[in-house]
């Protein structure tokens, strides 16, 4: 890959050829908001807060930064009105979502919203369909435990069958990449519950120090995956 030129917010920007716009012009300095990107998968597109206007031969378009990726000439702005009224737009729609959602709501009171008078009708739903959960457990767990379910305003992340999965290893990946908070985990020394996913899981207990370290299912499947001897995890990370 060759390096390539182009202009992002009056600036004259030197990129990697095929490098997506989002971490392009996040390194030339300019801040883009983003819900569904995180770089450990795909870019997906999903929550749109990353759109920025492009103009390339002589025609000018919005689109997802996090999918677009970095041309020779192109000439990238990442904040105009038209950007800010879209952005907007599309808070609100979440808000109306996830209005108890503390995050969603701290976004629309930036971009000026009134959080008490909503111009949509409000739902009490905490996911904003992100499909980081989806895509994380897919992509870098491997075990493709959840997926989507249904269309339009009533689709949503869910284990098949909206039931516990057995593929479900309760690593807790989908927990920690959530953006809201919309995926609650609890621990005890006994076992480990996805609550959104209704999977609970016995804990693996450290034959040294005693204390628990990942679900039992978990070490089994590391193990298999990584061609190690189950009993490599018989003891935990700090001990060994």
């Amino acid at each position: 890959m060759g390096k390539i030129h182009l202009t992002i917010d009056g600036k004259a920007v030197e990129a990697e050829e095929g490098a997506m716009l989002l971490n392009v012009a996040r390194n030339a300095g300019a801040e883009i908001p983003t819900l569904c990107h995180n770089d450990a998968v795909k870019p997906y597109g999903a929550c749109r807060m990353c759109m920025v206007e492009v103009e390339e031969r002589g025609r000018t378009r919005l689109v997802t930064s996090c999918t677009f990726p970095a041309k020779e000439g192109i000439t990238v702005t990442t904040q105009s009105n038209r950007i800010q009224k879209n952005r907007k737009m599309i808070v609100e729609l979440l808000l109306s979502r996830c209005y108890n959602v503390p995050e969603i709501r701290e976004m629309a009171a930036e971009y000026g919203i009134d959080v008490e008078k909503p111009r949509f009708q409000v739902r009490e739903d905490t996911c904003i369909v992100c499909g980081l959960c989806v895509r994380v457990c897919d992509e870098v767990v491997g075990v493709h435990a959840i997926g989507f379910a249904d269309r339009g305003p009533d689709r949503k992340p869910t284990p098949p069958f909206m039931e516990a999965s057995e593929l479900c290893i309760a690593c807790g990946a989908c927990v920690y990449v959530c953006p809201v908070d919309a995926i609650k985990m609890v621990q005890t020394p006994e076992a480990r519950t996805i609550k959104r996913w209704q999977r609970t899981l016995p804990m693996k207990v450290c034959k040294v120090c005693g204390e628990p370290f990942f679900p039992e299912y978990q070490v089994q499947y590391m193990a298999k995956r990584v061609n190690i001897p189950e009993d490599f995890f018989e003891v935990c990370p700090n001990c060994r």
